[in-house]
This record gives C-alpha cells, structure tokens and sequence, in this order.
C-alpha cells in the first residue's frame, strides 16, 4: 500500500482512477454483512413464516441486484462487467448473515460490488423483518476476502 489514496488528486479533490493501464486479469471478492435479531425472528425467517414472505430468496435477489449496479449507487466505481455473484443467506442463534462472492475478468477488482451486494441483502432482510423487530441491528459489513490484481489476495483472517 501507498502512502496516498488513488482517489484524491494532490489538490484533495476526489476523482475517478484511470485504470486504462492495468491488466486485465480475473479478480474476486468476498464481503459479508449481519442482521442480528431475536432468535425466534430468524427461525420464521429460515422457515419462511414472516408477514412479507421468503427472506432468503428476496435477499437474494436483492443482493445480485445490487452488485449489477454498484457503480450507478458508488460515485467513483468503474462499471464491470460481473462475470458471476455467489449470495449466502444463512441464520444462527441471533443472527442473519448475508455473504456475498463476486467474479470480474476487469482491470480493477469487485471488493465495492461484493460490499453493496451484502449491504442491500442485509438491508433487504432488515425491511422483511421490521414489522417483527424494530430493534434488529446491521452490523459487520466487511471484506472477507480478495483475489487477483496488481495487489494480489488478501484476506481477513
């Protein structure tokens, strides 16, 4: 990493980066992000038992959706073409997790598109709940994971 942010100009102001001379290379990401509730709103979330109807699957929906048009909601994002979006919606205990894999063949990488993918499926999941739960929380929204470019893999763990 560098000492400056590729997106400010030495002015400070903010500007789109020309990626017109990196490769073009297959790249990944993986980002998750967790609704926590009571543990009986997520058994009628698993069981599909909620007034608005199946979670998981408008979720998911929700979640591809969003990865698609990352770059019209994130003002400096290049639009790339996603080559395929993965979309977990799992539930435990207290929590609904929302996990988010998404491929490019691009000059720049998908860890935005993997973070807004997650972002709206946990949104989403937080809109079919609130009739039940007010109080659910999102929380931890976060790269898991990156692979491919000039930068390499990185991972959280």
């Amino acid at each position: 990493m560098t000492d400056s942010l590729s997106h400010v100009r030495p002015d400070g102001s903010a500007h789109m980066v020309d990626v017109s001379g990196k490769d073009v290379t297959t790249r990944s990401a993986t980002a998750t992000a967790t609704l926590v509730t009571r543990p009986d709103v997520v058994a009628r979330i698993l069981d599909g038992t909620l007034p608005k109807g199946e979670v998981v699957g408008t979720a998911r929906i929700a979640a591809i959706m969003a990865v698609k048009r990352t770059s019209d909601l994130i003002p400096l994002c290049h639009p790339l073409p996603i080559s395929g979006v993965e979309v977990e919606v799992t539930g435990q205990d207290d929590r609904v997790v929302v996990t988010v894999a998404v491929r490019t063949t691009a000059r720049t990488g998908v860890e935005m598109e993997a973070l807004t993918g997650a972002s709206v499926g946990a949104l989403t999941v937080y809109d079919m709940v609130k009739a039940v739960d007010r109080s659910a929380v999102i929380t931890d929204v976060r790269v898991l994971e990156k692979h491919g470019g000039r930068s390499g893999d990185w991972s959280a763990s």
